[in-house]
């Protein structure tokens, strides 16, 4: 039952990377791709309707990973408390920004909520692969099960590490450069123009940059933490995750190509899918490794008790039905491209 669980709370870290990535995506280009003030409004209107929504996964995978892993959740938030803040504060100044520049109409305010918008965006993805990052090369567990890291030391991989050191930013920046293509090639899916010209070039461009990163982050994983290697040995099926992520990564090259909007955004997602779900098998079954690995956390040690899961996957799964119809619904509704509202023109 507990391996049922860490697979759902992996899908559901994959659906929030999915559906808010190319929201975050969208704003990291915000300033590239749109040049005036119409043109800001229309990617800002391109994740308008759903943008929010989004983040509902964000905090169903929070609240499962308390439910399913109360031994996880605990060292897990307590020891990353001050990256945790971080985002928390980027959620909400991004969330300010999106809300406020449709509220007030300024020639004063507008570039500052602009600017908000992208820079929080940015360094969202930023440290959500950051994040990803520290779960891969192990944190300072101790007997007890907790850990302190500050945000950084002095960037190496030694006695003293902090959330921010060489192999982290490494993936920090590979995720920047992915949720930048699958933003990018979201907000050509929707708009016209002059923007989706500029959001098409920008993907062609990065692209080039996520090939090169995912290289890079994946000679680096296998040095950094060795149990990767060692589980894809022990159970070659897990390949099949890899080359999911190869075929995207081709596949959005193959597809701009030949200017397929539609499935250019669904290459990346598959690109994206694969990424996490080769990260999740290779530290399988680990949830939070350690420095030393003695004090890793397993999904055998920090699982709640059977019966409590067994009863809990009821009501997950009509929660997960009740969403996803709402999703589809959402998603059905704004459906094409985006259209100015009126009080916008």
């Amino acid at each position: 039952m507990g391996t049922l669980w860490f697979w759902l709370v992996a899908l559901m870290i994959a659906a929030y990377v999915l559906l808010d990535g190319f929201d975050l995506g969208a704003g990291a280009v915000h300033l590239f791709v749109a040049k005036t003030d119409e043109e800001r409004k229309q990617v800002i209107a391109s994740i308008g309707s759903v943008w929010s929504g989004n983040e509902v996964w964000l905090l169903a995978t929070g609240g499962t990973l308390y439910f399913a892993f109360p031994a996880l959740y605990a060292s897990g938030f307590s020891g990353f408390y001050l990256p945790l803040m971080i985002v928390l504060w980027l959620l909400i100044l991004r969330g300010i920004s999106i809300e406020f520049r449709d509220h007030i109409q300024s020639a004063v305010w507008d570039p500052f909520w602009d600017f908000l918008f992208c820079a929080s965006s940015l360094l969202l993805c930023v440290f959500f692969g950051a994040a990803l990052g520290n779960v891969v090369r192990g944190v300072p567990l101790d007997a007890s099960g907790y850990f302190f890291e500050p945000l950084w030391t002095n960037f190496q991989l030694g006695e003293r590490i902090g959330i921010l050191d060489w192999y982290t930013i490494l993936v920090g920046l590979l995720a920047l450069a992915a949720l930048v293509v699958h933003g990018a090639l979201w907000v050509a899916l929707k708009t016209t123009g002059p923007v989706r010209d500029r959001s098409v070039r920008i993907a062609r461009l990065n692209w080039w940059l996520v090939v090169a990163l995912t290289i890079a982050v994946t000679i680096a994983s296998l040095r950094v933490q060795p149990a990767i290697a060692r589980h894809f040995r022990s159970a070659p099926w897990g390949y099949v995750f890899p080359l999911i992520a190869m075929a995207g990564l081709v596949g959005v090259r193959w597809a701009m190509a030949r200017a397929e909007e539609w499935k250019s955004f669904l290459a990346a997602g598959c690109y994206l899918t694969g990424m996490l779900l080769s990260v999740v098998f290779g530290i399988f079954p680990m949830v939070l490794p350690a420095r030393n690995s003695e004090y890793s956390l397993t999904v055998e040690n920090t699982q709640a008790a059977g019966y409590g899961l067994k009863i809990g996957l009821i009501w997950w799964t009509l929660g997960v039905i009740l969403v996803t119809g709402y999703f589809t619904y959402v998603y059905r509704s704004s459906a094409g491209k985006v259209t100015l509202p009126q009080k916008w023109q």
